[in-house]
């Protein structure tokens, strides 16, 4: 069983810039109201540590690893719980460059595994939080253009 989760923001800033503001992990703590910190480099086969604090709800650390690393284009990580196939997270980022070229990021995850039916709870709150990421990245991003 999975399911999946697909949010996606228009930024009035290119790709290179959002992707420039994701990927500065030491910075979250100043922006980001949902991944409150990362750690490790954006490279595929690296292990993150990444620290989620979704409103209203429990905080929680895992290490994903990085599965696609594209500068400017695509962010990808797999997360699992426990070993595999129990209830694992693909969380991606896709950055495509609009006609005004500005960015349409596309973020979400898609989960799998026994437990994804039991964890409904927990897939709705991620969306919450994919939201208010966004809408964090796009001004954080837009203020990074600004200047």
């Amino acid at each position: 069983m999975s399911t999946t989760i697909t949010t996606t923001i228009d930024i009035d800033a290119d790709p290179d810039t959002v992707w420039a503001v994701l990927t500065d992990f030491a910075s979250y703590t100043e922006w980001n109201p949902f991944i409150r910190s990362i750690e490790g480099t954006p490279e595929v086969g690296s292990r993150l540590v990444v620290r989620l604090a979704p409103a209203g709800g429990r905080g929680m650390t895992f290490t994903p690893t990085v599965l696609t690393a594209t500068p400017g284009r695509e962010l990808r990580w797999l997360g699992k719980l426990a070993f595999g196939g129990l209830f694992d997270g693909e969380h991606f980022f896709v950055l495509d460059r609009g006609a005004d070229g500005g960015t349409r990021m596309t973020h979400g995850e898609t989960f799998s595994g026994i437990l994804v039916s039991l964890m409904g709870g927990a897939t709705r709150d991620a969306d919450d939080g994919f939201d208010a990421f966004n809408l964090a990245l796009k001004h954080r991003a837009e203020r990074v253009v600004a200047r």
